[in-house]
Parts: structure tokens; sequence; C-alpha cells
């Protein structure tokens, strides 16, 4: 049960919001896009939604490295073991490997940037969608959800941010990939052997071949689960300025009233969220039908470090810091198993050192970067309401307001 039945006469659309997940096009970076198909074939697609293109890519990678051994002759390289990766490589298998994975890198990079002019025009079209679907096993809607949470949740399993912000099909996917990976490279086993001190029996128990799929899957379910949070937010606030503009601005206001009125203003300003739409319904609950609601565009200026829920620009620095933390993770645990650390450690500062000079590129970038993104400082006014009503009425109005979590609340009586 949707809240907008889809007549399809628009030519394009900016999102489609299923009991499954919310599907939606909007602008990406090409590079970071490849680069996540560099990392693992199909991330790349997955970032896109493009599910089946996703799934047997991410299949094809993880069948023929397997039967190739690629991962652990990656492992015996990067250990300076030439001839051990040249004795465990299955090289008739590698050249049937080497075409898909060039092809999953070049599609992910081609599709983005026609997607990136999809969403350019259907953003000008501006064809309406639903945002609410009811169905017999579950609900999902448009809602503002906090990216900082997202990760910290992808933080401690692959999957869980991404059911935070409602990726049902690919948390599903994550899901079952995660048990995959952990039982079969003993990661866990290895990690309580590690922290109750035993770092031979930790490093003998690890499987080289099935570990460093560990390092792209988990830091990308992580980048995955916070930009999905961001783009949700953002389509949020257009989809309800866009609702705002069509329902609440058919009132025209007289504000300079020459004879006296019992009648006054009440002026609220509110961020994009649900209980903006509480507060409106309670107001026409209690008799009050004159009321105004004008979205504002908030100024431009340089680009924040990291989103939240009350401000989402999807141009943090973080897409770097991702991608470098996955490759030097991966580097560090291969290295890690003739050091005297371990993978683990070593996979750990691998990734931390990647994040860290990654963020620092970001921030450089940032630095020469003269092109201005849209920063929103903390909780800020993102729609002017205007309320008109009765003197009797006044109190019973501000505390709708603000019992609805109103940024400011402040009235014009001209009796």
């Amino acid at each position: 049960m949707d809240n907008f039945q889809n007549t399809n006469k628009a030519r394009r659309y900016k999102a489609h919001v299923s009991i499954f997940g919310t599907t939606q096009i909007h602008l990406r970076n090409p590079w970071t896009v490849a680069m996540w198909s560099v990392a693992f074939p199909g991330f790349g697609h997955f970032l896109l939604n493009k599910y089946f293109r996703a799934f047997s890519l991410f299949l094809w990678e993880v069948i023929i490295n397997q039967v190739t051994k690629l991962n652990l002759a990656m492992v015996y390289s990067f250990t300076g073991n030439f001839e051990a990766a040249k004795e465990v490589l299955d090289l008739r298998m590698v050249i049937m490997y080497i075409p898909v994975y060039l092809f999953a890198i070049w599609d992910s990079y081609r599709t983005t940037v026609d997607l990136n002019n999809i969403y350019t025009l259907a953003k000008r079209e501006d064809a309406q969608f639903n945002s609410f679907s009811l169905g017999a096993f579950e609900i999902n809607y448009l809602d503002k959800r906090n990216p900082i949470m997202a990760v910290l949740w992808a933080m401690t399993i692959p999957s869980v941010g991404q059911l935070y912000v409602h990726r049902i099909i690919l948390a599903g996917f994550t899901l079952i990939w995660t048990a995959v990976f952990m039982y079969n490279s003993h990661f866990l086993e290895a990690f309580i052997y590690l922290i109750n001190g035993n770092l031979n029996k930790s490093i003998a128990v690890l499987d080289a071949q099935w570990l460093l799929y560990v390092p792209s899957f988990y830091f990308f379910t992580i980048f995955d689960s916070y930009v999905s949070a961001v783009e949700n937010n953002k389509l949020f606030e257009d989809e309800q300025g866009k609702y705002l503009k069509n329902h609440y601005q058919s009132y025209i206001f007289n504000l300079m009233k020459l004879n006296k009125v019992d009648t006054m203003h009440i002026f609220a300003t509110f961020e994009h969220s649900t209980y903006l739409e509480l507060a409106i319904t309670e107001l026409e609950e209690h008799g009050i039908q004159n009321i105004l609601a004008v979205p504002l565009n908030n100024r431009t200026e340089e680009r924040k470090l990291f989103d939240n829920l009350h401000q989402s620009d999807g141009v943090s620095l973080i897409s770097k810091g991702m991608i470098l933390a996955f490759l030097f993770s991966t580097i560090g645990a291969s290295r890690g198993f003739v050091m005297e650390w371990g993978p683990i450690i070593w996979g750990l500062i691998g990734a931390g050192s990647g994040f860290i000079l990654g963020f620092i590129i970001d921030l450089f970038i940032k630095k020469i970067s003269k092109r201005k993104q849209k920063l929103l400082r903390g909780k800020n006014s993102e729609v002017v309401l205007i309320v008109e009503c009765g003197e009797q009425q006044k109190q019973q109005v501000e505390r709708i307001l603000w019992n609805k979590l109103a940024l400011g609340v402040a009235e014009l009586n001209q009796s």
C-alpha cells in the first residue's frame, strides 16, 4: 500500500520507496564508485542500486578468487614470497578473472556518469513519487536518519547499518556473507586468542585466503550505510518541502491590516522533520486552517567534516579515508602473517593509517577548492511556519509549536 500510485506518465523519477528499501538516483563521484569496484567487483554497482549486476559480479569474484587462490597469492606477494605466490595461483582461471574485473570498474564508472545526467533531468522534471509504503511484512517511509549512528552500527557488524537505513535487500545479502567470511577466516576465533594474549595461536588459526575478503567488505558496508543515510535525509527534505509548497501556500496572508481585527499571526521556524507535519496536522485538528509553510533555501558555504541528522550535504571528508582504509588494512593484514604483531593488529593499524591519510587528502583538497557546498551548522531554520489564529488560541498554538520542537516562535498582534 503506497501513498502515491504511479501512472508512469513522467519520463524520469528520482526515487522509489518500497517495503524493501528506498531506491534513489543522486549525484555521485564516478571515481569513488569505480574505486569500490576496484576493491571488490560488485560494490560499485551496489552503490548505484544495480542489484542484479552487483550480485553477479560479487559471486563471480568470490568463486573465481576461491578457485584461483588469488587472495592467498596476494598475501605471499605482499610478504615477498613470490615463488609461493606463483605456485598457488591457478593461471587458467586468472585469465578469465581479469576481463570481468576490468569490466566491473569500467561499467560502474560509465553508469555513474549516465545516472548523474539522468538525475539532473529527473530533478528538473520533478515528478512525484511515493514516500510511504505499507505491506504485510514491512513498513518503509521517508524520514531523517543520523549518518553517524549508521556508521556506528555498521562498525559493530556489517549489514546492521544498512538495516538502520532500510536497505533490506543489501543488508540481508551482506549479513549472510559476513557470516561466511567470518566463519571461514576464523577471524573471531583469532580475535579471542589475541585479546587473551595468545598471539602465535591467533596467527596460526587465521585462514589467509578468506581473511583478505574482510577489509574491503567491512569498510564498504560502513561507507554505504553512511552515504545512504545522508542521501535519504536529503530526499526527505526535498519531498517534504515540495509537500509543504503544494498544501500550505494557498492561503494569502494580509499582515498589513488597517482595521482592528481579533486575529493574530504566530511565526515559527523548524527543521525539516516529521515533527513539523505533526505540528501542522495538530493545529488543523484544533480548527486552525490558515497556515502558511515556506521552505527556506539555506546559504552555501564550505563543506563540513561529517554529516549528521541535522546537516547532510553528502560531501563530508570520509570517501577517500574509507577507500584507503580497506587498501591499507588489506596490505597490513597480509604483511602481518610474517610480522611480530600478527595480521589482525597490523590490519587495524593499516585501516587507521589509511583512513587518516585519506582524511588529510580530502582536507587538503577542501582547503584549495573554491567550490561551495551547503553547510548547516547545528540545528538550523529550514522552514518558516506562519499561523493565523484568534487571540484566545494563542497559548494553545504556541504550546503545540514548542512541543513539536520548533526552533523559535514569535507573534505579531495588530489588534
